[in-house]
């Protein structure tokens, strides 16, 4: 699809229990480099093959969890469309100036139907990968830093009215429906995965009734190999792991889950599929749910079903 709306995930703010331990972890162990801080004592790191300022933010609070997620658009008169095209479908938006988050343009922000808060912007300095823009090499020394991922790649989210926020992505912001997963009468949904680019998903829902939960942030490997070195990696270093590596049905992705030290669920992920706004999303019925979600196990463990941040 041509990239003309909203293009990708462009960032997302992260609540750390102790700012110091996170940024170590996000770091030395996930593999992501700093790239700044605020006066108000937020961190600011990105992938190595990020060529944004920025793609994760760290906040310093009492409780862990997600303060807002960031979709770059195409240019800023696509922010100004799809800022008039939320109000005009009863949304009410917020403009944040230039420069509230570093290196950042105006944003443009509001709050999804499962009060999860989403914003938009065009403008954010590319402060490259390590390699040149003319005759660059495929990789950097950071690309060996750490699990080392190449991107931040989605979210999934967990709160009410899941059936809300897909009519707003897909009928105001562009998304299209990849995937989707039903509830025991076969026709209310139980999640759904989204995608504004080729990607098999760019955001993904879980019904719940609490809102604005975190249920995972993802961070985009290249292949199965580094999912199992990243498993080696957690192990090294401790890190509380949920489940993996295994597979998924749903995406097709290979994956591990863990937490960080705040009790942030993180994935590394890899593979998946293209996608198209024209194909048929794939439906997952709910006596299939574990085999959606595990592949290889075919069932779901409580941890995963139940803690959220």
């Amino acid at each position: 699809m041509t990239t003309t709306g909203v293009m990708r995930p462009g960032h997302v703010q992260v609540r750390a229990l102790d700012l110091d331990e996170s940024v170590d972890f996000y770091t030395r162990v996930l593999g992501l480099i700093e790239t700044g801080r605020d006066s108000s004592g937020r961190v600011y790191l990105k992938a190595w093959d990020e060529r944004d300022h920025h793609s994760v933010i760290l906040r310093e609070a009492d409780s862990a969890g997600m303060d807002f997620i960031g979709f770059k658009v195409r240019d800023r008169a696509t922010l100004e469309k799809l800022d008039a095209d939320l109000k005009a479908y009863g949304i009410s938006t917020e403009r944040l100036q230039a420069g509230d988050l570093l290196e950042t343009g105006e944003r443009v922000r509001f709050t999804l139907p499962t009060g999860h808060i989403m914003e938009l912007y065009a403008d954010k300095t590319d402060i490259g990968n390590g390699q040149p823009y003319v005759n660059p090499d495929p990789w950097t020394p950071q690309a060996e830093q750490g699990i080392a991922p190449v991107r931040f790649d989605h979210c999934l989210l967990y709160g009410p009215d899941i059936e809300g926020a897909l009519k707003l992505l897909t009928e105001v912001l562009g998304f299209h429906l990849v995937e989707q997963v039903l509830m025991e009468d076969g026709v209310a949904l139980l999640a759904i995965f989204v995608s504004c680019s080729h990607k098999a998903h760019d955001l993904a829902f879980v019904l719940h009734p609490e809102p604005a939960k975190l249920h995972h942030l993802s961070f985009l490997l290249q292949s199965w190999e580094q999912v199992l070195r990243a498993a080696d990696m957690m192990s090294m270093n401790k890190v509380s792991i949920d489940i993996g590596p295994t597979r998924h049905g749903i995406t097709r992705g290979t994956t591990i889950y863990a937490f960080d030290p705040s009790g942030n669920r993180f994935e590394t992920f890899s593979g998946g599929y293209d996608t198209y706004p024209d194909h048929k999303p794939l439906t997952w019925t709910f006596e299939e749910v574990g085999t959606g979600i595990f592949y290889h196990d075919r069932k779901l463990n409580e941890r995963f079903l139940s803690v959220v941040s």
